[in-house]
């Protein structure tokens, strides 16, 4: 057995930490076209040439998106609850692999999912943190979307370390609010993409603009509040700004203006590293010959969609144009908890039963904190293979009302037991398992 994971469940959606990754690959959802009432007169000095050229709020190309990426999240977490750590090559470990490490360790040769002792040959004077005990790296990532939600509400998060932010009314509020005095004055902060000049009577490379001086407001807000560093990009949708984000790192931002689009997306060496397509739909694409941005796009959409189904052809093929209507969707509260391990070594019915009893005192304790009471709980299974990718077994039952009544009591011990018995005759195992 390689894997085990327990998940309590509010009934809704899965928990964001399952798979980050598939929060690009929803469905797009058309966005609605704003509709303008009657404005109030303008103020003296205002610019009446922007409003006149405004376009709808609603429109994709007037959005303004920031994608927020922590930098070597877990290593910065470490170095703030240990400032002893900065400045020394620092690895985040688990199990057998270095997870991430900071880049002073990167420089001396150690990447994100080295192995250990491959790591410790490059940089021999490589710290070595233990890093399975997410707690603290859970806290701190919610303190991050907390800050986040003080500049807009709409924040969507992705994994522990990512945010989405849709800046397209606040940056609105302040474009209504500035004077024409001020638009010579207005710089972006920090890159642009491709070095692309912008042009201040660009609607929406002006947009584009204010929304850099956003994002450096938020990323100093992090700094100085939590201490962590990161980067950002800002573009008008959810795609572009991920992509553009990772341009120049670390603890940098980079705007993408709507013409240097393509050339973003022509870039890319791979349709695997395209953001919202999936491991599954590359390897299809790649057996149709699809491997590079330029063969999805010059692809028969008619075949793609026999291939692939209408749905998911149409989408990826509005990807590679760069074209992405999403929208930044708030997280709110995870709707599960989960908690998995790896456990190769994990053969027996005694093993699985101890790490199964393990993964749940953390997961009840979570749950206990949270305060809400789960209603469904899934037992995840994903055995040995030497194939990267490898299907799981699950199985799900309700949990039933006593057992949820009696959460969060000092009676644990006797409730996890319990708890494990009726599981297992539910799920079908053969033997007791005894308290």
């Amino acid at each position: 057995m390689e894997q085990l994971g327990v998940e309590l469940a509010e009934e809704g959606f899965r928990d964001e930490e399952e798979d980050a990754a598939r929060a690009m690959e929803r469905e797009e959802a058309g966005a609605a076209v704003g509709s303008w009432g009657a404005r109030e007169p303008e103020e003296p000095g205002r610019l009446p040439w922007f409003h006149d050229q405004v376009v709808p709020a609603g429109s994709s190309s007037s959005r303004v998106i920031v994608h927020v990426d922590l930098d070597c999240f877990y290593a910065q977490v470490e170095m703030i609850s240990n400032p002893e750590l900065k400045g020394k090559p620092l690895g985040v470990q688990q199990k057998y692999l270095v997870v991430t490490c900071n880049y002073e360790a990167r420089e001396l040769g150690v990447k994100k999912l080295m192995n250990v002792r491959d790591a410790k040959e490059k940089c021999p004077q490589l710290v070595l943190v233990n890093g399975e005990d997410l707690t603290r790296y859970r806290e701190m990532s919610y303190k991050v979307t907390e800050l986040l939600e003080e500049f807009s509400p709409l924040v969507e998060r992705l994994g522990f370390d990512e945010n989405f932010v849709d800046l397209t009314e606040m940056v609105e509020k302040r474009l209504q609010q500035l004077h024409s005095d001020e638009l010579s004055a207005l710089t972006v902060s920090g890159h642009v993409y491709n070095n692309q000049s912008i042009n201040l009577h660009d609607t929406l490379h002006l947009r584009l603009l204010v929304g850099s001086q956003i994002a450096a407001e938020m990323r100093e807000a992090m700094y100085n509040q939590l201490g962590l560093t990161g980067c950002a990009g800002v573009a008008s949708n959810k795609l572009l700004a991920k992509l553009v984000s990772g341009v120049f790192k670390p603890n940098q931002q980079t705007v993408l203006l709507p013409e240097s689009s393509q050339d973003l997306i022509q870039n890319l060496n791979h349709i695997k590293e395209m953001p919202g397509i999936g491991y599954k739909t590359t390897r299809r694409l790649e057996a149709l010959g699809v491997s590079s941005v330029r063969d999805l796009q010059t692809f028969p959409s008619k075949t793609l969609e026999k291939e692939l189904g209408i749905s998911v052809a149409q989408r990826i093929q509005k990807l590679s144009f760069g074209e992405d209507n999403s929208p930044v969707t708030p997280s709110g509260l995870p709707q599960s908890f989960s908690e998995e391990d790896s456990c190769k070594k994990c053969s027996s019915e005694v093993e699985a039963k101890n790490k199964i009893e393990e993964l749940l005192a953390s997961l009840l304790n979570r749950v206990c904190q949270d305060g809400r009471k789960p209603h469904t709980v899934r037992l995840i299974i994903r055995r040995y293979s030497s194939e990267k990718h490898c299907g799981r077994e699950s199985r799900q039952c309700p949990i039933p009302s006593h057992i949820i009544h009696k959460l969060g009591t000092e009676n644990e011990r006797h409730l996890y037991g319990g708890f494990f018995q009726r599981q297992r005759d539910r799920l079908g195992f053969p033997t007791n398992w005894k308290n």
